[in-house]
């Protein structure tokens, strides 16, 4: 028996705290104090309890106590072993790591943040103040029209300011798709793991979903064809470029293959491009494959920040894209002008492509250190999103379920979502989204992704007893 141990029993001696507890702190300090290592195996409860000159109840409370504060776990056929010390992050709602919502890395570099503070400011400085406070006609001004085109010519570069509107963020865009493409009862086909803001959306709006079943290019085109000659599907809605939430972007083939049917059938399609300037290259959208179809929507919050809620939207000719405005106009009035005013500044001025710049190069500093701590994990990742998709089936994953190890992880201060909240078919896989921006530092990103590998590495299930 390790000498450690004997002086654990000095240390009882005459100390008035109770000894289970006692010897949960002596864990807790050699593990921090590099006494004793990660993973390495602790004596039996009888064999402790011996060297301690404990009852084994005591040293079975003991472990019990060191097990609840995430020092040490049990196997079967193992033994009991140690687990090692996380580091406490402070972050907001009382978690350590708030890794279920999908915004992007903040970026640290001075001299950008004060080029946005700067053009900011002028903005305020030198604008028409009344003029950003009052009605605006819905759609935007000429001048943010003529940004938004700048913007979208990244993608589409036949794009014109006739057919293209500001909105008020993504999100009120597709509500007003959703509300003006399908009636109550009737149906959109959608990826069968999703953006959950949809499945919400159509909830409130009575519309059904209808899941299309996703391989390694996307959406099954002959599952889209069914459901346009059997179940008068409306539209089509797809975030083609790393969806939210495996990562996937739609290969071109498929992309061809869905156009294809959707221009048989003149389905129109709500393209959900929020995720597209993030890589450097990637397929033509599928505005550009059926472009008198398509409702081809990308906005700010996810390359600059969730908070700059500008969205653009390119529709597919004049007439629609008078009818849209009109729907939003109905629900949202306008988009904020002020709003507005610092995008339009911010794509003129460059600022925009140089935030853009630095998420990226932000994103792929994070998913090499997410390969590096779960890479034998067949973790879906691309190098330029920032979040992942983990699969949690086969022997990597130790016997963990998604939603189980999402509470998991909750309990020890790491946020991340189960499938579940994506699925639309009711047959989610197991699996978890992990997100690695937002308020994050890259410090704190790579602390807990080191949880979740020593979680998977070693876990420890809400049923497991004392060994």
């Amino acid at each position: 028996m390790p000498t450690l141990f004997h002086h654990w029993r000095r240390r009882l001696v005459g100390n008035d705290r109770p000894a289970y507890l006692l010897v949960a702190d002596f864990i807790g300090e050699d593990l921090k104090s590099g006494r004793l290592a990660p993973r390495e195996r602790l004596p039996t409860l009888r064999e402790l309890a011996q060297t301690l000159e404990l009852n084994y109840t005591t040293v079975a409370r003991a472990y019990a106590e060191a097990r609840k504060r995430g020092l040490i776990d049990s196997r079967p056929g193992y033994g009991t072993y140690l687990r090692g010390i996380s580091p406490s992050l402070r972050l907001r709602g009382g978690s350590a790591a708030e890794m279920t919502m999908n915004l992007p890395p903040e970026p640290t570099d001075a001299v950008l943040l004060e080029r946005m503070h700067g053009s900011a400011a002028r903005l305020m400085a030198q604008g028409d103040l009344y003029q950003m406070l009052r009605y605006q006609d819905f759609g935007g001004t000429p001048e943010d029209k003529e940004a938004a085109v700048t913007w979208l010519r990244r993608r589409l570069p036949e794009c014109d300011v006739s057919r293209v509107l500001v909105c008020p963020g993504i999100h009120s865009a597709l509500a007003a798709l959703f509300s003006q493409l399908a009636r109550p009862g009737e149906g959109v086909c959608v990826e069968s793991l999703t953006y959950p803001g949809i499945k919400a959306m159509a909830a409130q709006l009575g519309v059904q979903l209808y899941p299309l079943p996703l391989d390694d290019e996307g959406p099954d085109p002959d599952a889209f064809e069914h459901a346009c000659r059997t179940l008068k599907c409306r539209a089509l809605y797809l975030n083609p470029t790393l969806l939210n939430p495996t990562t996937l972007t739609v290969t071109r083939a498929r992309r061809e293959a869905l156009a294809d049917v959707a221009l048989r059938f003149s389905v129109p399609i709500i393209e959900d491009d929020a995720y597209a300037m993030l890589p450097r290259s990637m397929p033509s959208p599928l505005a550009a494959l059926a472009p008198d179809l398509t409702y081809y929507i990308t906005g700010f919050s996810k390359c600059l920040g969730a908070g700059l809620r500008t969205a653009y939207v390119r529709c597919p000719n004049v007439q629609q894209t008078q009818r849209l405005a009109g729907a939003l106009r109905a629900t949202t009035v306008m988009a904020s002008p002020v709003t507005n005013a610092l995008a339009t500044l911010w794509v003129n001025d460059g600022t925009a492509e140089a935030m853009l710049q630095a998420i990226r190069s932000e994103s792929m500093a994070r998913q090499a250190l997410a390969a590096n701590l779960l890479g034998e994990h067949k973790v879906q990742s691309e190098p330029e999103a920032f979040h992942l998709w983990l699969p949690m089936n086969g022997a990597a994953s130790n016997g963990w379920t998604g939603v189980e190890f999402a509470s998991y992880l909750r309990s020890q201060g790491v946020g991340v979502v189960a499938a579940a909240a994506f699925s639309t078919d009711g047959d989610p896989p197991e699996a978890v989204r992990v997100c690695l921006g937002g308020k994050l530092s890259r410090e704190d990103c790579a602390d807990a992704l080191r949880l979740i590998a020593e979680t998977l590495a070693h876990p420890r299930h809400p049923h497991s007893t004392v060994m």
